[in-house]
């Protein structure tokens, strides 16, 4: 019979683990490693260093998997610690390729890509859409130049802000999930999110435009 996998955070799942339970292990690896790819690659850029990264990570997890009590789920203890890699390791490339300009920004960079935040709905949506997406093809609007742009909005971004987009949309994880892990609130969360996202889409809009 086909092992089931058991539901994140479970007892019963990290005592399989921390007994060394293979298939356990495999159903995590399984669950969880494309996630973690995804996160990874939105902080260093280069899929080699990311799976570099997540193997890093992985052995990590082993290696202090006796000490983790169960605090938060298991995806995010793991992302905790793709996270803290992959940031160690875009500081070193930062460095080696002088990206350092990529990291930050002043504020006349932050008001620039910024718009009025009456024009997003409670969830964050557009009230209605940009002008100059009325009559824009589709395969346009999902095609490799726009998928560009909007990686390089993301790069563009303060960290603080670009963290909460890569966590959120990028990684998938959870509001609750990213305040955890950045030990920040959850109305700070969510303000950094929105600006964020209002960032990204202007830098759309006016790529579109």
């Amino acid at each position: 019979m086909r092992r089931q996998p058991i539901s994140d955070g479970t007892s019963s799942e990290l005592d399989a683990l921390k007994r060394g339970d293979e298939a356990a292990f495999v159903d995590v690896l399984q669950r969880y490693h494309g996630p973690l790819m995804r996160l990874a690659i939105a902080y260093v850029r280069d899929r080699q260093i990311a799976e570099d990264v997540v193997q890093e990570a992985w052995l990590t997890a082993i290696r202090t998997l006796a000490r983790f009590e169960g605090r938060s789920s298991l995806k995010t203890w793991i992302s905790g610690i793709v996270i803290n890699i992959a940031r160690a390791r875009r500081r070193k490339e930062s460095r080696l390729l002088t990206f350092t300009s990529l990291l930050g920004g002043d504020d006349a960079d932050r008001r620039k890509h910024t718009v009025d935040p009456s024009r997003f709905g409670s969830d964050g949506t557009w009230r209605e859409l940009p002008h100059s997406w009325e009559n824009v093809p589709e395969s346009t609007l999902i095609g490799n130049e726009t998928l560009t742009k909007v990686k390089a909005a993301i790069e563009d971004l303060p960290p603080k802000h670009r963290e909460v987009i890569v966590m959120r949309d990028v990684a998938q994880l959870g509001a609750a999930e990213v305040s955890q892990l950045l030990g920040i609130s959850a109305e700070n969360q969510r303000v950094r999110l929105h600006r964020a996202r209002a960032a990204v889409r202007k830098a759309l809009e006016d790529y579109l435009a």
